[in-house]
Parts: C-alpha cells; structure tokens; sequence
C-alpha cells in the first residue's frame, strides 16, 4: 500500500484518532481483516462477522506490528498504540480503496456477472499484462471488504486494476464501482445465480447494472450481446456500449469455433482492428465468450491484436476454475470453486467433449430461491441429453438430478448422502481412464473430494 499517514487515513475514512499526539504522522503500509495476516505497518480492520467479533483481536494485531486498527466500538489500548473510531469498518475500507484509486489515477476495468466473472477477469488481466503493470483481484476478493484489501496492494508501478465485483444483495456493485470509479465495465451475464436474495432476473439485471453506477459519461460499457436481459440496457445507461457474442454479430465476433478435448477450444475473433484466430488453453464454448470480453477490453486500452491473440493464449485459470488434473488414471475437470444452472451446464458440455467413459461428480448449487428443486432437475436432464454415462450426485438436494438423469439416458446413476460416504463407497464405482468433472457450490468444499481422486 502506498504510505498514508494516520491523520490522513482519519481524514479520509472520517473517523476519530484515539492514542498520543506524536502518532499523528506515523505511515501505515498496508491493510488486512485477518489478524493472522497482519504485519509491521498495517491497519487492522476488525469485521463483526455472524459468528466472530474482530475487535475481539485487536491486541493480538497489534503484537503482530499493526500500526492502527479501525474499531467501531470502544477499545481499550496500550500505551503508543493508535485507534481510528469510525461508524463502520466496511465503509472505511470503502474510503480507503477510493482514496488509493484515486491518489495513483490507475484507471479500473471492473468485471461483474452471473457466471464467469473470476475467468473472464483472469483473461482480461493476461491480455492487458502484454502491455501493462497489472493489479488483479484474487481469489473471492471481490466484495466490499475483498475489494479494499486488493486495492491496498497497488504500488506505484502499477497501471491498471482489473477488479472483480460480486454481490449477495442490492447496493454492493454500487458501493464497490463508486469506491473504484472503473472507467470500463464489463458484464459477462445475467442468470439466475443469487436468485434466492434478488427475486428475479430483472432484479439480478438491476444489481449487475449498479456497476455503473461510479463511471462518468465516457465510461465504456462491455457486454455480451447473447445475453437476453443485457440486451435491455440498449439506450438505458449513459455510457457507450460495445458488444461482443457468437450468435448475435453485432460489434467484437466469434466463429469458426473448435472444441479440442477437455483442455482447449479455438477460434476466430473479428474486430474493427482485423481479424485473427486464437487457440484458448480452456475447453467449453463459454471461454470464447470470455476471450471476446478481453478482446473488446485489449482494444479499448490501446493493445494490437497480436498481444491481444497472445494475452488469450498465455491465460492461467484461478484455481478450481475447470483446472484439467492426470491422476492414477483418471481426467479430473476440478470445477468446484461455484455452481450454478448455467456454469453447470457450461461445464457439463466440457465433460461431454472427453473421450473415454464420462463421469459427473455433481453437489448442491446454492442461492437459487424457491426454484432450485426444479432448477436441479434441468440440470440432471442435461447430463442425460449429454450422454454422460455415470451420474454421481453427492448431498441434500443433489438427488432431484438423479430422476432426470435416468429419464434423458444416464443408466448409471448414484447417490451419496455425503462426500465422505462416496470415499468410502463410491470411488470403486470409477475406472482407469474416466473423464471425472467434480462441481459444486462453494459452501459444499467439493476440493476434498478432488484431492480424494488424486490420491486414490
């Protein structure tokens, strides 16, 4: 983090120096939520979370060498150590990130989405570090205390910021794009995950579209023309929209697209600034569509498209994003970072490109609503319209893709209450030379079941 002073930091969160005079000027270098993370020169941001207080922690962070720690409550402290009152920790960090953003003028892309966000934003980044120093959001940092704590991590050899912004409830893309001010936005899609706390797609539309909501009127809007509901934002937002699809070939294209197993998909991009043709190092059809994305964004901040064609070849997945693992002769597709209807199926056109005998590992998917028994069941119809030949469903309300699954074609289905009674029972059912896909909801942890696969 760039150094701030603890008057500044006071100033800039709007909160109250607690501690000696003399402090005034000492320089935090850093932030974190976790007092287990924190190290000489950081701010401690204690969370009250459901079932841990932060501010319970504060004094082991200071041990740790916090310079400072936010507290929302009185606190008792130590000689020379240093207090910032505030009336909330989440917006504090809020202030931080848009005081840092704003102290470096590092423009934002920020990248928010039903499904595919964290790889679209990983392919944006590895097409942009062609040409930039480049800042990604790792991991789930994409909320409103995630977001701060990366945008503490810009230095100023930094260029840009590739941000990822998640939300469970209306206003969270609005806080996070007015801290970020991104200058391009991208929506990858509008489906049907978070449904549970939204209501609808219209409602998920509107929570998306908050992303907006910190750009000025020469903000770049980026947005899959595939998509039904964001086709709607047509002549609805300020900011100018360019497009990218496969079917519909309005703005950035695709075609002439190729599946190549289980590991990779290529095809031929076209836009304003020439044509060319892409080998992607993922498999699904859903990677174009992702490619298309950093493609529109390479272009927008001035990349040929000869980095651009080698950013997209170069690109890395987050972990446990359709990762392809050998391992005592199996093919395990570890997908298991999220799930929903439309990943789920994604995914589950990945597996039927394998060759061999395909295997469906499949959980829960969360925050459906009052839908996602049905929800379930189209799923379970799709494995069965796939052919894939063993369904293994693992968990409550895993079970509703059994049925459907055996009506549509699967004629070999199971089912296991838990992860560890498939251990015990189920990885005899598979054989050397499977295709095995493993996804679920993050909740579930279905990483334990692919480390299970790989030491078997």
């Amino acid at each position: 983090m760039i150094p701030i002073t603890l008057q500044k930091i006071a100033e800039i969160v709007n909160g109250t120096l607690i501690g000696e005079k003399k402090g005034l000027q000492k320089q935090a270098t850093g932030l974190q939520s976790d007092s287990r993370k924190v190290k000489e020169g950081d701010i401690f941001a204690p969370i009250v979370g459901e079932r841990v207080d932060g501010h319970d922690f504060i004094q082991k962070a200071f041990e740790a060498g916090a310079i400072c720690c936010f507290a929302e409550k009185d606190v008792d402290i130590k000689q020379e150590q240093y207090i910032i009152r505030v009336n909330s920790v989440v917006r504090a960090l809020l202030d931080i990130a848009e005081y840092i953003i704003k102290e470096l003028s590092i423009p934002v892309v920020a990248v928010t989405g039903s499904v595919g966000k964290t790889t679209t934003k990983d392919m944006i980044a590895s097409v942009l570090e062609q040409k930039y120093c480049v800042l990604k959001t790792a991991g789930n940092y994409n909320t409103n205390i995630g977001m701060p704590l990366m945008t503490a991590q810009l230095t100023k050899q930094h260029e840009i910021a590739v941000l990822e912004m998640g939300m469970n409830s209306f206003g969270e893309i609005h806080n996070l794009s007015v801290a970020a001010k991104p200058v391009i936005a991208v929506i990858t899609n509008v489906g049907v995950a978070h449904m549970e706390m939204l209501g609808s797609r219209e409602g998920i539309l509107k929570a998306k579209s908050e992303v907006f909501d910190g750009m000025n009127e020469k903000g770049i809007a980026i947005l899959n023309a595939d998509n039904d509901k964001l086709q709607t934002l047509e002549g609805k937002i300020k900011q100018n929209i360019i497009w990218y699809g496969v079917e519909h070939k309005k703005g950035i294209y695709a075609d002439n697209i190729k599946s190549h197993g289980v590991e990779s998909i290529s095809c031929d991009i076209h836009t304003t600034k020439g044509d060319f043709n892409v080998m992607i190092p993922m498999a699904g059809q859903h990677m174009v569509m992702n490619a298309l994305a950093a493609t529109v964004v390479g272009l927008e901040l001035g990349l040929t498209t000869e980095q651009i064609q080698k950013g997209i070849a170069s690109f890395v997945p987050t972990k446990m994003r359709m990762n392809i693992i050998k391992a005592n002769g199996f093919t395990i597709i570890n997908d298991v970072y999220n799930a929903n209807p439309v990943s789920m199926k994604a995914s589950i056109d990945v597996l039927a490109k394998a060759e061999g005998r395909k295997v469906a590992i499949l959980g829960f998917m969360g925050e459906l609503g009052e839908n996602e028994k049905q929800m379930h069941k189209e799923v379970g119809e799709y494995v069965g319209e796939k052919n894939i030949d063993v369904l293994i469903s693992i968990g409550d309300i895993a079970n509703y893709y059994d049925e459907c699954a055996k009506q549509k074609g699967t004629k070999q289905v199971y089912h296991f209450d838990t992860q560890q009674s498939f251990w015990e029972n189920g990885i005899s059912l598979l054989k050397e030379g499977d295709t095995i896909l493993v996804k679920a909801s993050r909740s579930r942890q279905f990483e334990k079941t692919v480390e299970k696969l790989q030491q078997k």
